[in-house]
């Protein structure tokens, strides 16, 4: 038999529904806040500390810092997919919508869950640390488009020389952060000799240069069992139809509604 705490992860706060008291609490969303919230737990639940499931919503970068936790404290754990919970809360008839109320939901939710899915969190460090530096990428690949974008503009009506002279150099070092965090990411595919065969496999693929490699290879570590359409969809490469009897026939686009990374 399982004891299930809900939890309702926010940014800041996570609202807690701790049944055999019925107690609601507020804490931080940080490591401090769960070291004291699972002392409080030990205290209540003593022998049974075991048969603890934490129920949450994976809220991506806002429940990272918990799910570690659950990881390393050996807690289990079920990640309800927030369209489940949505659909379960409604089923429940919850009219009302606040975080203490959602914590006593989740705390009522495990019976969606499969036993497969009733675990302690796998968090693989490896591709944690590629999806950070492709996310730095990304957002230094924005700032040098911007940056490129706006020197442009000025070299084309014959602007300020200093700031056009300031703009180059900006656009060098953007460029120089770029090789740096690809050569981190190489660095953590090196020293793993299967990401290392797994990446070069990518490579040999036409039109996938060092960049599209490193996305599919993370895609691959992340979802180990997606098969080939899944991964086509997480690329965004999948390809949105629409028709309608025999009137509308719209050619096919690529969705590019994938991976963030």
């Amino acid at each position: 038999m399982y004891n299930c705490i809900g939890l309702d992860v926010s940014k800041k706060l996570i609202a807690v529904y701790i049944p055999i008291n019925k107690v609601n609490l507020e804490i931080e969303n940080n490591s401090k806040a769960f070291k004291a919230l699972y002392s409080k737990l030990k205290k209540l639940y003593k022998k049974e500390i075991d048969s603890l499931v934490f129920i949450f919503e994976p809220t991506g970068s806002y429940s990272f810092a918990l799910t570690k936790f659950c990881k390393d404290k050996n807690i289990k754990c079920f990640l309800i997919n927030p369209k489940q919970f949505s659909n379960h809360a409604k089923a429940l008839g919850q009219r009302n919508k606040t975080d203490e109320v959602d914590s006593i939901v989740l705390s009522k939710s495990l019976h969606l869950a499969r036993d497969n899915e009733i675990k302690v969190p796998y968090i693989n460090e490896e591709a944690e640390s590629i999806k950070e530096l492709m996310g730095y990428y990304k957002f230094t690949s924005k700032q040098k488009t911007k940056t490129s974008n706006h020197l442009e503009a000025l070299s084309a009506k014959d602007g300020s020389s200093f700031v056009i002279k300031e703009l180059k150099k900006s656009m060098k070092n953007l460029k120089n952060t770029q090789e740096d965090i690809l050569n981190q990411v190489m660095n953590i595919i090196e020293k793993n000799e299967d990401l290392l065969v797994k990446y070069n496999n990518i490579k040999t693929l036409s039109g996938i240069g060092k960049v599209g490699a490193i996305v599919l290879l993370h895609l691959f570590i992340k979802y180990p069992k997606a098969n080939q359409r899944q991964i086509v969809a997480l690329s965004g490469l999948d390809p949105i139809v629409k028709e309608s009897g025999t009137s509308v026939h719209k050619k096919p686009k690529i969705s590019k509604a994938g991976s963030k990374l």
